[in-house]
């Protein structure tokens, strides 16, 4: 058996910028996905009867298949149950399988999913098909974030058109990152030991070789088993034990990975913060228009509160970044980011509130905005630099997980339910956006936390120098070996 070289290649089409480029277009077109459902659930109605009889059908996806706002409601968080379930597993099976490639799948996954959105006939159809799409995303969430901290170098939106056609286009635009993930040389993480090496490992470990047919007629089919047989039969019953062995061995890696994040106190308080902290822009990215169309009567308030905040997003995140860089980055030079960002970020968005001018409002809501925004890099940044190389994507995903299902998953029904009670947009606003003050409390602990940067740390699953140089004189009999053996007559 001739097996390849461990060291991976290095794809050459891949650079720092391109894969940067390649990734915030497909996390746009996660958005885009994102800002369709929303923008049916603002825009979306159902059918209206006069007394007189005369009707008029209903729009959007709730007038098509009927639903009541608790099933229309439904559809904006049902991804996020696909969401919550994959991130883990994809995190987990990084370890066995190349990430990149992983992408792939979770991809081709996404784009069949919003395929499927187009296609519904009814309120279940499209449920599944929306708790597929957030598997799928799972994959990038989880693994995108480390590949761009390797090789980084030192919204809503509304529709027109008939609902279906938006995630028929998704779907067109996404194919090509998905094909992408399978025919291009794949990337390697930083900490995780290359999938050939893990091969020459396993079968060092294992002891078993490719076993050829005997082809003496007495044997598999005859009256008396022979030699062949027997290994036949033996590593059959091997493969079988193998794989039990395997998902035992996930679930146990599993586990153990889970309390090494859970005793990693850095790594628990930047996610507390984050869960504070998403909390409120998720019941903001819900509830937003409907409070600024009672609190300011404003009309296309979804238009409005989408542009402010995609706009905000972009500047915010890109200078979150360029301040830490400024900084030197380090972890407790982030907290102080996060913290300070969050708190001044929460004055402006409170003081907006206050203001019965809308005008007034909008500038300094969009000045808040700008400010909680610049979180998105210095969070992630102390997320992938916590732990260990080989920790990274399970950091991550269980992160987006923890911020979701404690986070903007609960948040928006809470808020309705505060409104329900109080009856007033207005106090509910400004009720929502003080917790953005326990959030910037909790990550200005963490500025006084023992930290160390794991970035550079030697991974337990990357094969070290000293292993390196021991298999490959092996692999280089073997290639020898199969070399002799295939030249003899």
């Amino acid at each position: 058996m001739i097996v390849s070289s461990i060291a991976p290649l290095q794809p050459s089409w891949f650079s720092p910028k391109k894969l940067l480029v390649v990734f915030c277009v497909i996390n746009l077109i996660n958005y885009v996905d994102r800002g369709a459902i929303a923008s049916n659930g603002v825009n979306g109605s159902l059918g209206t009867c006069t007394e007189g009889g005369t009707c008029t059908s209903g729009t959007g996806i709730q007038g098509d298949f009927d639903l009541s706002n608790f099933e229309d409601g439904c559809l904006s968080s049902a991804f996020m149950v696909g969401l919550l379930v994959a991130s883990p597993i994809f995190a987990s099976l990084a370890k066995s399988v190349n990430p990149f490639r992983l992408i792939g799948v979770g991809l081709s996954v996404w784009t069949f999913a919003v395929v499927g959105c187009g296609l519904s006939f009814n309120f279940w159809s499209i449920t599944i098909c929306r708790m597929l799409v957030g598997v799928g995303e799972a994959s990038f969430i989880s693994l995108a974030a480390p590949f761009i901290d390797d090789n980084a170098p030192a919204a809503q939106v509304g529709s027109y058109t008939n609902w279906r056609f938006a995630f028929w286009g998704e779907a067109i635009l996404m194919l090509p990152f998905a094909i992408l993930g399978f025919v291009m040389k794949p990337l390697q993480l930083k900490g995780f030991m290359p999938a050939e090496s893990k091969e020459v490992l396993t079968g060092m470990e294992t002891g078993v070789s490719e076993v050829q047919d005997s082809g003496v007629s007495n044997g598999k089919d005859g009256l008396f088993p022979v030699e062949g047989d027997v290994k036949y039969s033996t590593i059959h019953k091997q493969n079988e034990v193998n794989f039990a062995t395997k998902i035992k061995g996930q679930i146990s890696r599993f586990t153990k990975d889970m309390k090494v994040l859970l005793i990693e106190k850095v790594y628990v308080v930047n996610v507390l913060g984050y869960i504070a902290y998403n909390f409120v822009i998720g019941a903001y990215s819900y509830w937003g228009p409907k409070a600024g169309y009672n609190i300011y009567h404003m009309t296309d308030a979804d238009l409005i509160f989408g542009g402010i905040t995609i706009v905000c997003g972009i500047l915010g995140t890109v200078a979150g970044g360029f301040l830490l860089d400024f900084m030197t980055s380090s972890i407790p030079n982030a907290f102080k980011l996060l913290s300070a960002a969050t708190f001044f970020g929460a004055i402006f968005c409170f003081t907006a509130f206050c203001f019965s001018n809308m005008y007034a409002f909008l500038a300094l809501f969009a000045v808040g905005e700008l400010l909680v925004f610049a979180t998105q890099g210095p969070v992630n940044y102390i997320c992938l630099h916590c732990v260990k190389p080989s920790m990274r994507p399970l950091a991550m995903a269980m992160s987006t997980v923890s911020i979701h299902l404690f986070g903007d998953v609960p948040s928006s029904p809470l808020v309705g339910v505060l409104e329900d009670c109080i009856n007033n947009w207005r106090v509910t606003a400004l009720i929502l956006t003080s917790i953005f003050i326990p959030a910037a409390g909790i990550w200005f602990i963490g500025i006084f936390l023992p930290s160390v940067d794991r970035f550079n740390e030697e991974s337990e699953n990357q094969i070290s120098t000293t292993e390196r140089s021991s298999i490959t004189p092996l692999l280089e009999g073997t290639k020898t070996e199969t070399t002799e053996s295939a030249a003899e007559p």
